[in-house]
């Protein structure tokens, strides 16, 4: 949303295609502006405020994600093809706690016009981190309470199969559709994917505790 504000200040018309948004030159400029500007340095601010040791980059650091154009109809939208963890495990070693803002490296630039930087989905982005890292956990925060089916109830539990058939039924949508789908992604090799109402105080100290919270992926 955050995003979606500072274009339609620059009178730029969002444009989203199947969750993913669209980014055209301008738009990767203000996108990567405020999210590896304004939003990291706020969200690292708050990590600090609490007495946590933070440090904010971006999937372009240390070419912490490598991707090539996904779709030329998205633009300079990524599909990632490789996350290097090396960087993020020399911080949490350290300490810190990285805060990583959603862009990676173009390795393919087609031509010299092309810009060396692509936007990528936040949840995506997460996904591949979290296979790369071999985590135990990956949890997205959302405003609804977790996956919910046709009847608009709560779903707690569902293989990856049940997922994926909420994708190709048309229930789960938007937004929904990438969280989704990298929790698929990732539970191969991540313990589980969890996508929980961040609404609710604690939730993420809930689930990371094993509580029955929002909607588990397994």
């Amino acid at each position: 949303k955050v995003i979606t504000d500072w274009v339609a200040k620059q009178g730029i018309q969002p444009e989203f295609i199947d969750g993913l948004r669209r980014t055209d030159k301008a738009t990767l400029d203000v996108a990567v502006a405020v999210l590896a500007g304004l939003v990291n340095s706020q969200l690292v601010a708050e990590f600090q405020s609490a007495g946590a040791k933070a440090v904010g980059i971006s999937g372009v650091s240390d070419g912490l994600l490598e991707a090539e154009l996904l779709n030329p109809d998205l633009g300079y939208v990524g599909k990632i093809g490789k996350a290097n963890p090396a960087p993020l495990e020399t911080l949490i070693d350290a300490g810190y706690i990285p805060v990583i803002a959603p862009t990676a490296l173009n390795l393919y630039p087609s031509n010299i016009d092309e810009d060396g930087i692509l936007n990528i989905n936040a949840d995506t982005s997460a996904g591949h981190i979290a296979k790369a890292l071999q985590a135990d956990q990956l949890i997205f925060q959302t405003d609804v309470e977790g996956v919910l089916d046709a009847r608009r109830r709560l779903i707690p539990r569902m293989t990856k199969g049940q997922a994926m058939e909420l994708i190709a039924g048309g229930i789960a949508a938007g937004g929904m559709i990438p969280k989704i789908e990298a929790c698929v992604d990732a539970v191969s090799v991540v313990g589980s994917g969890h996508i929980i109402d961040g609404r609710i105080s604690g939730a993420l100290l809930a689930c990371v505790q094993g509580e029955d919270i929002g909607t588990r992926i397994i």
